[in-house]
């Protein structure tokens, strides 16, 4: 096994499924179509089917998506462990992506978390009736303003960033009124807005209830949650997080579904740290150019790539064995 220096493997959220993804890596792999398999036994929906056929217009559905976008990643994650022998020393994920990062931080097993996020998703579309709330983003935005649109959107509804990707892209959400009115301010005022092809306004108070539900299924369940083997970003927190002196696991799931995604300020924790390689693991490659934006504004050279199919898989491969001879690990 190769442990990297000063690299994270970290993995996509929600939004980022399409109809296909995994299957390359499936077809030519073993360890990935028994990931499948396991999974859809544990969840009780045939997810390489769901994933392999769709349509789009039922992955989207935040209950479908979560676990199929979860497997994806997982599958690709045991080939990249697995067959090729290579591992980082620190993780994080983006919003759904926390779980696979606590799955390959020794913290989750992937038995539950295939069902909990199915759960999860569940109880996220069940905080906020349906065709209630949306979500978009605003490109070229600082913080700053993006706090003063929700303010002067907020006497129609709830609004409120949700999401901080990266510097000059954040994430606005909320009820249907105040978000309409905020993009049309957002445009207004110069910046570049595009709804996002999601079923609620995740992250924001709104979904508290939904919160409260995955607490409780793990509790209940009896999910065993451990303290993570290897160093782990979270994005409530967007830092490192510190076992014993930070808030525990499951309360760190409970906040994660109404709190915003802190990405920008997780990959700052990491950089200033001294990560300078970030491999995106799953469906699409949203993280790799958000880390490099992140990056640059620090003016750090990082090494930002993704692998989700056998193309991005074979290049990785060749940068992986490189940075792998470039750390005397070879």
């Amino acid at each position: 096994m190769i442990r990297f220096k000063d690299t994270a493997f970290v993995f996509p959220g929600q939004g980022t499924h399409y109809t296909g993804m995994g299957k390359e890596i499936y077809d030519n792999f073993q360890e990935a179509r028994d990931v499948f398999a396991f999974g859809s036994e544990c969840a009780g929906v045939d997810l390489a089917k769901m994933c392999f056929e769709g349509p789009d217009s039922m992955l989207v559905k935040t209950e479908n998506s979560q676990p199929t976008i979860h497997t994806t990643e997982i599958a690709i994650l045991e080939v990249i462990k697995k067959v090729y022998g290579y591992e980082a020393p620190v993780t994080g994920g983006f919003s759904l992506g926390e779980y696979a990062a606590l799955v390959y931080a020794g913290s989750l097993q992937y038995k539950d978390t295939v069902k909990l996020v199915k759960d999860r998703g569940l109880a996220m579309d069940n905080a906020v009736p349906q065709g209630k709330g949306k979500m978009f983003a605003a490109l070229g935005i600082e913080r700053e303003q993006a706090y003063q649109i929700c303010k002067d959107s907020y006497h129609l509804g709830h609004i409120e960033p949700s999401n901080f990707n990266c510097p000059g892209q954040l994430i606005l959400s909320g009820y249907n009124a105040p978000i309409d009115y905020a993009f049309k301010l957002a445009e207004e005022r110069g910046f570049k807005c595009a709804y996002l092809s999601v079923s609620g306004p995740f992250h924001t108070i709104l979904l508290i209830p939904g919160g409260n539900v995955v607490r409780k299924t793990i509790i209940t369940r009896g999910i065993e949650v451990k303290e993570p083997e290897i160093e782990y970003v979270d994005n409530v927190m967007g830092d490192y997080y510190r076992p014993g002196q930070d808030m525990d696991i499951i309360e760190l799931l409970r906040q994660h579904v109404f709190k915003p995604v802190m990405w920008e300020d997780s990959i700052n924790a990491m950089l200033d740290r001294g990560v300078r390689t970030f491999i995106e693991i799953g469906p699409k490659n949203m993280l790799t150019g958000l880390n490099k934006r992140c990056a640059d504004k620090k003016g750090i050279d990082a090494n930002c790539f993704n692998i989700e199919n056998m193309e991005t898989l074979t290049e990785g491969l060749k940068k992986m064995e490189k940075l792998a001879k470039d750390q005397g690990l070879l």
